[in-house]
């Protein structure tokens, strides 16, 4: 789409045509056709300028959007313009159409500098993660004598996929990878921390007595002992509760979002170690279901996942939800999922799935402490003691408590295993408490 515009000094000539013929009728009566001519020449000044401005189709335009963008990091987008033959003019305006979710300039002004290519970064700082859409690209320049403006519009539809900042994962990552090579980047086998046989060794001092194979070592008369390594490929599924009170901020970032990088964490130890991992978003409906995947190459693919996950305003069906996952799943497998509850009413469907679940697989119940509801239980009594509505909050806010600890009682009968860990140990804790599951080999 092209629209020629008039500027504002085309405007200003324009107004002031009946200025000139009011003056020129008072002064000079018989100059009055001055006036009228004084117009027209204005008029074909115009269209002269519209003429000669730079043509569309003499102008190549390429965008280039950032792979991703984190959460509250500025990523840079390329925006090359190439003006083509004589007539270039002086200044390119620039505006891009985006969604309400990501920060860029609202005007960009950009200097022309002959025929070359003009190549120019546009910040964009994400402050939600999702899908920002960028809509369409608008262009606008001069005409030689700055009377008429052409205006294009070209569409983009362009979808920037906002993950998590992952800047934990990463030093996770970093630190793993260290246990993990003595020389280089070489994976080793972790032998001595499963049940899985791995091969045959002479017994030497030092040795555990119980891994003697005494069948074997009388076979070659000599004591030789099992070795063994941690079992791989077991199946992770990372469940996220995407309901409404998942969008409750703590430390100023969702309960979503706390969820979403402890789960990254988890996925990339996972991945790391051998296993497969999955991802599987629902509230009211299903919002996101991956297949399990192995291989450290894959967490790229599962971090672009996570942008998909929107927050919900609707609250949470675990009957379809943790239902159709169950469904999904062919063998036994250690589902995590990352969700929240207010009481033991809203949380009594909750734990009746959860229990269906934990019949056949391992589940790890996650949850986020409040830190305001801790702290008005743990406040000093003479700090409430001045005012009844004080009173009143921590009366409510521990019987809050008192039934989360219900709630989680019932799990852990249930057989699921539970954690509730801060918003900024969670990640640390969830890894923590994931070894020590496959230590005891209980998937």
């Amino acid at each position: 789409m092209i629209l020629i515009l008039p500027t504002g000094r085309a405007v200003a000539l324009v107004a002031a045509a009946p200025l000139v013929a009011l003056l020129l009728a008072a002064v000079a009566p018989r100059l009055w056709l001055l006036g009228p001519a004084y117009l027209g020449v204005v008029l074909l000044a115009l269209a002269l300028d519209g003429l000669l401005a730079m043509p569309l189709r003499r102008l190549a335009v390429r965008f280039q959007p950032p792979d991703m963008l984190f959460v509250g990091e500025t990523a840079a987008a390329l925006l090359d313009l190439t003006p083509g033959g004589r007539r270039i003019p002086p200044r390119i305006d620039a505006v891009i159409d985006h969604g309400p979710t990501v920060e860029m300039p609202s005007l960009l002004e950009i200097a022309s500098q002959g025929a070359q290519t003009i190549r120019t970064e546009i910040p964009l700082l994400p402050r939600r993660r999702g899908t920002v859409p960028l809509t369409a690209l608008w262009l606008r320049w001069t005409g030689p004598y700055g009377l008429m403006r052409l205006q294009v519009r070209q569409p983009l539809d362009v979808k920037l996929k906002v993950v998590p900042n992952i800047r934990a994962v990463r030093a996770a990552a970093i630190a793993l990878m260290r246990q993990d090579s003595s020389f280089g980047i070489k994976d080793q086998r972790q032998l001595g921390d499963g049940s899985e046989f791995d091969a045959l060794r002479d017994y030497q001092p030092g040795f555990d007595r119980r891994a003697i194979d005494w069948k074997h070592s009388a076979r070659h008369r000599r004591l030789v002992c099992k070795e063994f390594r941690s079992e791989r490929n077991h199946q992770i599924i990372l469940a996220l509760d995407t309901g409404h009170l998942m969008r409750e901020p703590i430390g100023g970032v969702p309960r979503l979002d706390h969820a979403i990088n402890a789960a990254l964490l988890l996925s990339y130890a996972s991945l790391k170690g051998g296993d497969r991992v999955g991802l599987f978003g629902f509230d009211s409906r299903v919002r996101l279901r991956s297949e399990p995947m192995g291989g450290v190459d894959r967490f790229p693919r599962l971090q672009r996942m996570t942008a998909e996950l929107d927050y919900a305003a609707e609250e949470t069906n675990f009957t379809l939800g943790l239902t159709l996952l169950a469904q999904q799943l062919q063998r036994r497998s250690l589902i995590v999922l990352f969700t929240d509850f207010v009481d033991t009413v809203t949380a009594e469907l909750m734990v009746e799935n959860l229990g269906r679940l934990s019949g056949r697989h391992l589940v790890l119940f996650v949850t986020l402490q409040d830190p305001e509801l801790r702290a008005i239980v743990d406040a000093a009594p003479d700090s409430i003691a001045g005012s009844m509505e004080a009173v009143a909050r921590a009366v409510v806010a521990d019987e809050l408590r008192k039934e989360r600890l219900v709630v989680f009682e019932k799990l852990r009968r249930l057989g699921v295993q539970c954690l509730e860990a801060p918003y900024n140990r969670v990640g640390t804790d969830l890894i923590n408490r994931y070894l020590a599951i496959k230590q005891r080999e209980m998937i």
